[in-house]
């Protein structure tokens, strides 16, 4: 018996690494900046959302569970979270994974003092297209998407995140 791969065997385990980046190529943002921020409710996310996020600047961050950039996210997340919370900002961090067991281990690791809550049916990832883990939205106070982040830079985006806090809440 030879143990030598065979071309479908190539083909089976290229395909995936092929398909993430066709996406990637052709991804699209259909919420951009200036659009208002859609009521979050009808979604069916896991996770108890704010009653009203009338009135506050919302961080929207879609992550995964086997996204670097996402865990070096988090403890920003927590710091501006900290600063902000009390001016009014409300982080929302929009979980995409299949599985909730692999948000759970992913959030043992990487705890969260804002709010998680989990898109299972992807019903709010097809209404905004985020193009990469992690896409964050900022929205002002009238709910309109001001700024969008497309990863995460590591202390160049947390300089950019608090500066358009900043903004956002004077």
């Amino acid at each position: 018996m030879s143990m030598q791969p065979t071309r479908r065997d190539i083909f089976s385990a290229i395909l995936p690494a092929l398909t993430l980046a066709f996406i990637a190529a052709t991804a699209r943002c259909d919420l951009k900046v200036g659009d208002s921020l859609p009521d979050l409710t009808p979604f069916k996310l896991e996770g108890k959302l704010p009653d009203s996020l009338k009135g506050k600047v919302v961080l929207v961050d879609f992550w995964a569970s086997w996204c670097l950039p996402c865990a070096e996210s988090f403890p920003v997340m927590n710091e501006l979270h900290k600063e902000y919370g009390d001016r009014g900002l409300v982080i929302i961090a929009v979980n995409v994974d299949e599985k909730q067991t692999d948000m759970e281990r992913f959030l043992k690791k990487h705890p969260a003092s804002f709010l998680v809550v989990r898109d299972a049916e992807h019903k709010l990832v097809e209404t905004f297209h985020p193009p990469t883990m992690p896409t964050s939205f900022l929205v002002d106070r009238k709910g309109k998407v001001r700024f969008l982040h497309k990863g995460f830079r590591g202390k160049e985006t947390s300089k950019e995140y608090r500066t358009e806090i900043e903004s956002l809440l004077n």
